[in-house]
């Protein structure tokens, strides 16, 4: 039977109506030369990072965009003190709108794990978000969205170099991914 994981919640609130939130992973202590430029041309509200940090100060420099919610990845044995897992409560006031599952690994190819599954379901949580793989995704399993936003780090065989962008306006959620090298949206 796997581990509990020891959970940390959040929350976030819409400003304007709108929420904007950049979603990284795989940084691996070395992000992409343009990332930071990139990410701070897209006014994010804040920045989720999906795991596998490596050297932690890619989060201060993270939050000189900013603010920041993380999780540990398998690599950040380093990282004790951060979560296994987030919750991030998107709210409108002092209406909950939805809640966003954050953990490192999630996902076998397009298909949620039954532990992030079951996870998400007892954390009233709507959309996964993973990292882990390298492999950007964004798609619908068991009842759930999930986001992976790739990996802005070292480039792992042919994947792209990409993150995930979730905006919320009008109550209306969109995702797509932004290409590290080009600054322009990626699709496969």
């Amino acid at each position: 039977m796997p581990r509990r994981l020891a959970t940390k919640h959040e929350s976030v609130e819409l400003r304007g109506g709108a929420l904007r939130l950049v979603v990284v992973a795989d940084t691996h202590g070395e992000p992409h030369p343009r990332a930071a430029e990139i990410i701070a041309g897209l006014t994010p509200d804040r920045i989720l990072h999906a795991g596998d940090i490596g050297d932690l100060d890619v989060l201060r420099q993270l939050r000189e965009i900013a603010p920041v919610s993380v999780v540990r990845g398998n690599i950040d044995i380093h990282a004790a003190d951060l979560p296994d897992a987030l919750t991030l409560e998107v709210r409108e006031g002092t209406k909950e709108l939805f809640k966003i599952l954050m953990v490192h690994i999630a996902v076998n190819g397009p298909k949620l794990r039954p532990d992030a599954a079951r996870l998400a379901r007892a954390e009233n949580s709507a959309l996964v978000v993973c990292g882990h793989s390298h492999v950007p995704f964004i798609g619908r399993d068991r009842g759930l969205a999930v986001l992976n936003p790739g990996s802005i780090g070292p480039r792992r065989f042919h994947l792209p170099i990409v993150f995930g962008v979730l905006d919320v306006r009008d109550r209306k959620v969109s995702m797509r991914h932004v290409s590290c090298e080009t600054g322009e949206g990626w699709s496969p």
